[in-house]
């Protein structure tokens, strides 16, 4: 794999820890501002917003630069972002901060990913994007934890201004391995007409209700833990980072399983998943049960990824960054869909498993989105044959 993907990686760690780190610096970060735990949460919910309604417009914004050039862009973007939360002297300052750098983070995915792709074989695009979200993956292993570490130790505002610096070392990175690339061609109208396309339409609702899942669990372990399985609340943290493990090994594998067919893969890791968060549900009381799912469901989770990016890909073939940008923001309708989803189970008084339950009739609407694309590829193709990629060039 070309170093310049290890760019990428780093930049995406820095991402990836300043979206996940205000779970762990909430209490902080309440008291600091006077607000309650709910509503610093909203922290969360902003970010969220800002990724997926933001990614999109500013891909449409940077259609006439260069690739490699909207990147070093976004990053200066985040690295400004990250850097108003360190300065932030109020709420609401700390959430324009919040959302700036998610502004950044739903386009440089979306971008990041086409650039990848690029960089290798055609038979290796799903591997490369893969390990551009390890950068994502091992934040949620070790930039949370780490960055949980500083901001109690040193105040939250030293937690932001690491990740200024991992955002520094990112775009430098960029500007050393990276290698130039072409402006795209056909501008923003072209990227605007690949949405005219039902598969475009198809592969960003299997992101959506693929991944919802995820969210629609993990939002809740905690209490589902604690409520059900009698855990210590001490524990919780551990268990979450055998989670984090299981997301950095799903990642790599869904990559490998989807350079060789990506519908497939699609099938194979949306189904597991589906059928994990059932079995959830049952074993949810038995402790040690209980650790062994949650880390194979991570491993499930993270290897729905790199197949659903390269097929939003395929299916925007041509015209593939706008539709790449959108479907990082599918990913985060999907968080929002599956975590709400969840909430609404508890508050029915189902109890803290349902949320397990929820996802796994989430993850059948993932299938039978997969379903409806599958016969849109047979329809294009005119074959029944499942991995819409085209077919490898001879040597």
């Amino acid at each position: 794999m070309p170093l310049a993907l290890f760019a990428l990686a780093i930049s995406a760690f820095g991402i990836g820890t300043t979206e996940f780190i205000i779970n762990g610096l909430l209490p902080e970060l309440a008291a600091d501002f006077g607000v309650t735990i709910p509503v610093a949460g909203l922290l969360v919910s902003g970010y969220a917003l800002g990724v997926a309604v933001g990614g999109p417009p500013l891909t449409m914004l940077g259609g006439r630069l260069s690739r490699k050039t909207m990147l070093l862009a976004l990053m200066v973007l985040f690295i400004a972002g990250n850097l108003l939360s360190a300065l932030a002297p109020s709420y609401g300052v700390l959430m324009a901060g919040r959302i700036l750098a998610a502004f950044a983070h739903g386009a440089y995915f979306g971008v990041g990913s086409v650039v990848a792709a690029d960089l290798v074989a055609p038979q290796k695009r799903a591997s490369a994007i893969a390990l551009m979200f390890t950068g994502l993956t091992l934040a949620n292993v070790l930039g949370v934890p780490l960055g949980t570490w500083i901001g109690q130790v040193f105040g939250w505002q030293a937690t932001f201004w690491a990740v200024v610096a991992i955002g520094l070392v990112g775009l430098i990175g960029v500007v050393a391995l990276v290698p130039r690339q072409p402006r795209p061609t056909g501008g923003v109208l072209r990227e605007l007409a690949t949405f005219r396309k039902g598969g475009v339409w198809l592969a960003l609702l299997m992101t959506v209700f693929g991944f919802a899942p995820v969210f629609a669990v993990i939002t809740f372990i905690a209490p589902m833990m604690t409520g059900v399985g009698g855990f210590s609340s001490a524990t919780v943290p551990v268990v979450m980072a055998l989670f984090g493990v299981g997301l950095v090994v799903g990642n790599l594998v869904g990559g490998r399983l989807a350079d060789r067919a990506v519908m497939p893969a699609i099938y194979g890791s949306v189904g597991l998943l589906t059928v994990l968060a059932a079995v959830l549900a049952v074993v949810a009381g038995n402790q040690i049960a209980f650790v062994v799912v949650i880390t194979l469901f991570g491993v499930a989770g993270f290897a729905t990824v790199p197949p659903l990016q390269t097929r939003v890909l395929d299916a925007a073939s041509g015209a593939p960054t706008l539709a790449s940008a959108a479907n990082i923001g599918a990913f985060n309708v999907g968080n929002a869909i599956g975590s709400f989803a969840a909430g609404l189970t508890i508050d029915a008084g189902l109890g803290y498993a349902a949320p397990a339950w929820t996802a796994a009739l989430l993850g059948v609407v993932g299938l039978a989105m997969a379903g409806l694309a599958s016969l849109q590829v047979r329809r294009d193709a005119g074959t029944p044959n499942l991995d819409p990629r085209p077919a490898r060039a001879a040597s």
